[in-house]
This record gives C-alpha cells, sequence and structure tokens, in this order.
C-alpha cells in the first residue's frame, strides 16, 4: 500500500506529461518528442520564479504554465506548421530536433549542473495514516495534478473550444467547412498540452528537489510509453497510463531494484505495441503509425 501511494504521486506526473503527448497526436498525428524538453523549461521557470522573483510554489508554478503556453505555440509555428503537410518522418526528425535545441539551449545558458529547490519552497511534512506514510509533498503533487486533469476535461468536454479540438481530430476538412480555425485549434492545442508539461515539471522540482537541463528525456520518454500504453490520441488513456507507470516503477524500485526501473518502462512499450498496439482504450482501425 506505501509503494501505491508513492505510485499515485509519481504516476500523476506523468499523466500530466503524457496527456500533452496525446492530445497533439490526437489532432496532428504528430509525436512531439520536444514534449519532455517543454516540461524541463517549465521546471526552470518555476525554479528562477521561487529563487529570483520570491514568489510562493503557487504563482512558479502558473508562470511555468503561461510561460510554456507561450513557448508551446511559438514551436508549433515555426517548426511544426510548415511540414503540416510534410511526411510523418519528417515532422518526427524535426520534434527530435527541436527536443536537442531546448536541451542545448539550455546547457549553454545555465550549464548542466543539477539545481535544487530552495528547502523553504516547500516544507516537507509527513502524516502517519493507517500505518502509511503520506507527505504533504505527495499530497500537494497528487491534489494539483488531479485538478488540472479534471480543468481538462471540463475545457474537453464542455467549452466550445474543447469542441472545435474533439471537431478538428476526427475531421479537419469537415470542421473547416463548419467555420472552425484549425490554426488557432491547433495552436490551442500546443498551449494547452505545454502548459501541463511546465505544471509537471514544477512538480518534478518539488518530487525530487532537483532539475537540470536534460531532467526531460526519461520523464518524456516514459510519459510517451504511458501515452501508447492508455492509447495514444485518447486522453483518459493518458491518465489511466500514467498512473499504470508510475505504479509499476515504484513497485519496481521497491521490491526488485532501481536499476531496473527504466529498463521495465520501456520492456511495456514493447509488449503493448506486441500485443494491443492500439492501448488499454484504443481501437483497432487498421491504421500504420
Amino acid at each position: 500500500m506505501q509503494q501505491i501511494v508513492n505510485g499515485l504521486s509519481l504516476g500523476a506526473i506523468y499523466a500530466l506529461i503524457a496527456l500533452g503527448y496525446t492530445m497533439v497526436y490526437g489532432i496532428i498525428k504528430l509525436i512531439n518528442f520536444a514534449h519532455g524538453d517543454i516540461m524541463m523549461v517549465g521546471a526552470f521557470v518555476g525554479f528562477f520564479s521561487v529563487t529570483m522573483l520570491g514568489v510562493n510554489i503557487f504563482v512558479a508554478l502558473l508562470a511555468a504554465m503561461a510561460f510554456c503556453a507561450l513557448l508551446g505555440v511559438a514551436i508549433e509555428k515555426v517548426a511544426y506548421k510548415p511540414l503540416r503537410q510534410s511526411t510523418r518522418i519528417a515532422a518526427l526528425i524535426t520534434a527530435i530536433g527541436v527536443s536537442l535545441f531546448l536541451e542545448y539551449v539550455m546547457v549553454y545558458f545555465f550549464t548542466p549542473n543539477q539545481r535544487v529547490f530552495p528547502a523553504e519552497t516547500f516544507s516537507l511534512h509527513n502524516y502517519h495514516i493507517a500505518g502509511l506514510v503520506i507527505s504533504n509533498k505527495d499530497m500537494f503533487v497528487f491534489g494539483s495534478a488531479i485538478i488540472l486533469m479534471i480543468i481538462l476535461q471540463y475545457i474537453i468536454k464542455r467549452t466550445r473550444t474543447g469542441k472545435a479540438m474533439r471537431a478538428v481530430s476526427i475531421d479537419q476538412e469537415a470542421a473547416v467547412l463548419m467555420g472552425i480555425s484549425v490554426d488557432k485549434t491547433i495552436s490551442i492545442t500546443f498551449a494547452i498540452g505545454s502548459a501541463l508539461a511546465a505544471a509537471a515539471g514544477v512538480l518534478i522540482g518539488i518530487y525530487y528537489n532537483t532539475i537540470n537541463p536534460l531532467m526531460g528525456i526519461i520523464p518524456g520518454l516514459k510519459a510517451f510509453v504511458a501515452a501508447v500504453l492508455g492509447g495514444i490520441g485518447i486522453i483518459p488513456g493518458a491518465m489511466v497510463g500514467g498512473f499504470v507507470m508510475g505504479m509499476l516503477e515504484t513497485m519496481v524500485s521497491g521490491y526488485g531494484s532501481s536499476l531496473y526501473r527504466d529498463a521495465v518502462a520501456f520492456g511495456v512499450l514493447i509488449l503493448i505495441l506486441l500485443i494491443k498496439p492500439s492501448g488499454l482504450f484504443g481501437k483497432n482501425t487498421g491504421e500504420k503509425v
């Protein structure tokens, strides 16, 4: 039970990152491998908001989300929009290039050294409940992620913007005929997905207490595995996949060895592609990704 509690916090972070992957893929069929590095930029914005501006963690979280929303839109306009009619492999290679660009720009300006969130950023307290140790850090990470997921579900299901996103995902040509701006909808999708990634970056900084310019690589790939596990392009699937990955990782670390947790994560990717490529919530359409 203690490992499950630990896994819920980590899984919530993976779910937030996976949502960005699945939203972008659902709209334009692009696997945005720069998404993990947008998360990293968000972590740095949150860190500098706390250390240089002296704001509290809630303001830092909002600042990181706002900055990365703009960054996501800029990346879409500059790097992905010109390739919208190109082959998928061209867009995929571009996404990898954007990922490397973000990583090494951050290394150049901020060095590859790790930075530690100040102790006063989040005062740690442990609560003993029914034999379990639950920290306020776990509660904050899990609660923040759940609130953001609920807001996302409201946007997708209850707003005009969400309806436009669903329409573009189903049929872009029909959406245009109905008066929907596809370009605007895609930009909004990147903005929302990038904001969620930024929030995940700040939460990772709180959870592990350290950040660095290359921190987005492994969590980004694991979140991609979570998106594929749930069914890429399916929002509830990304949420479930994230929690499954988080709990699986903590179980492997707790009962096996932390050395194997990354190997197990990518082993899950291989298994799901062999057994059910469409994911847990997906339906086989015969389309080859």
